[in-house]
């Protein structure tokens, strides 16, 4: 598992701050919620490259057993918030998946490329956030968070791979685009902790309760 942490800490372009760990160990149900929407979303996502995509045998496979583990993580989410005592409820979302999608393209296969390397990134931020989150979470997250970490990271590289194939061609110059995106979304202040947010300063970290 630490080889394919390596590899996607390589990727992405830059680590989580400290203040956004910071910001999650005090809303820790808030963080929940939010993971099990991520989760929800996530499922979604594949489902929908299903119903779109086809004559893409491949991607409809990779994307079945997406969906399938994504939704089964939703509900071991729903489980561990119910032993905590944590309601399911709606939230904003956070800008995170929004603003990286505003780059994504509206003619395929330009659209296809983008939209899977934008799921590769997302992947690849949730597994990070997990490892970084692990050790200082009690002892079942804790176990739960590194439990998703080889599957995320799995999910990481079957979009990336998916998108590579979907281009024929070298797609680092779209993966550079994205990436710088996204670092300004992780590094620069946010409004509201979200499981994706950038850090909220200290003082309005714990939101009110939707």
């Amino acid at each position: 598992m630490q080889a394919a942490l390596d590899e996607i800490h390589g990727f992405l372009p830059c680590r989580t701050p400290d203040q956004w760990i910071e910001n999650a160990l005090v809303n820790q149900d808030l963080m929940l919620i939010d993971h099990a929407h991520c989760e929800k979303k996530a499922a979604s996502t594949a489902l929908s490259l299903m119903y779109r995509y086809v004559d893409n045998p491949e991607l409809l496979n990779k994307m079945s057993r997406l969906a399938r583990e994504e939704l089964r993580h939703f509900e071991q989410v729903l489980a561990i918030m119910k032993k905590r005592g944590v309601a399911y409820d709606h939230l904003t979302p956070a800008r995170y998946a929004a603003e990286l999608r505003k780059e994504v393209r509206t003619e395929d296969p330009g659209r296809l490329v983008d939209v899977l390397i934008v799921g590769a990134i997302i992947e690849a931020r949730s597994c990070e956030r997990f490892a970084a989150l692990a050790p200082h979470l009690d002892e079942a997250l804790e176990t739960f968070y590194s439990s998703l970490l080889k599957s995320e990271a799995r999910h990481y590289q079957d979009y990336l791979k998916l998108a590579e194939k979907a281009a024929g061609a070298p797609i680092d110059d779209r993966v550079a685009v994205f990436l710088d995106i996204e670092k300004g979304l992780i590094e620069k202040p946010d409004t509201e902790f979200r499981f994706h947010s950038g850090p909220v300063a200290s003082a309005s970290a714990k939101p009110a309760a939707p």
